[in-house]
């Protein structure tokens, strides 16, 4: 799951990023207004955590514009900002979720990873492939019922073909969903996660469409 966290506390931020990290997220982190537009025209994302005071504006102008933009990716409010008003103008402003700071951080990955199965129209976290079962949330995969440890980027680039639900991704749509805005990442990175996908379950896992990008392969045989 890729997370764009806007947030201008360095303290909050760090924390955050350190322990989504450890919910298998990929995190970029902008601390403006400004930098947010920039990160989501160029990037996308899957979620948005959004802090409403930052340095230049009102989180809630920038939600706002974003929805004005048609840009439909979940949205959830992280604020201080207790009020009953406020959590009514986040709401009808679009955002998906509001959460108040303090928060525990266990609960807010399970809040991203709700907002980001319902996007992709998933009611539960479990996606069963035919044999190839995959959780999320936990960061598990089995195939066969056996488990199969996957790396972080791994289990992204699985989630992210799951989620598309057979339609082809570009390869910059897949380097965005895994890197963000890591400008260090090699050239070849994408085509390596995509090598150890294919060992560590099975040949058809990613089917390459030549010249357009990658889709999630059919279901893994059956085996008798």
């Amino acid at each position: 799951m890729h997370v764009l966290l806007v947030e201008d506390d360095d303290l909050v931020a760090s924390g955050l990023e350190a322990g989504l990290e450890l919910h298998h997220c990929t995190v970029d982190r902008v601390r403006t207004t400004r930098e947010a537009r920039a990160a989501m025209a160029q990037f996308g994302c899957d979620v948005v955590i959004l802090d409403l005071g930052l340095p230049d504006g009102d989180g809630m102008g920038l939600l706002h514009h974003w929805r004005q933009q048609g840009i439909t990716a979940p949205v959830l409010i992280l604020t201080a900002r207790d009020a009953v008003p406020d959590r009514v103008r986040g709401l009808e402003a679009g955002a998906d979720d509001y959460v108040l700071k303090p928060f525990e951080l266990d609960e807010l990955a399970a809040r991203l990873n709700a907002l980001v199965r319902r996007a992709a129209g998933r009611a539960v976290s479990e996606v069963c492939h035919g044999e190839l079962k995959v959780l999320p949330d936990a960061g598990q995969v089995f195939l066969h019922g056996q488990s199969v440890a996957l790396s972080r980027r791994e289990l992204a680039l699985l989630e992210k073909l799951i989620n598309a639900r057979g339609a082809v991704l570009s390869e910059d749509q897949l380097k965005d969903g895994l890197y963000g805005m890591d400008s260090s990442v090699e050239s070849n990175a994408l085509n390596v996660h995509i090598y150890h996908l294919r060992r560590k379950l099975y040949r058809d896992v990613v089917i390459t469409e030549r010249g357009l990008g990658y889709r999630l392969g059919p279901p893994p045989e059956v085996r008798s």
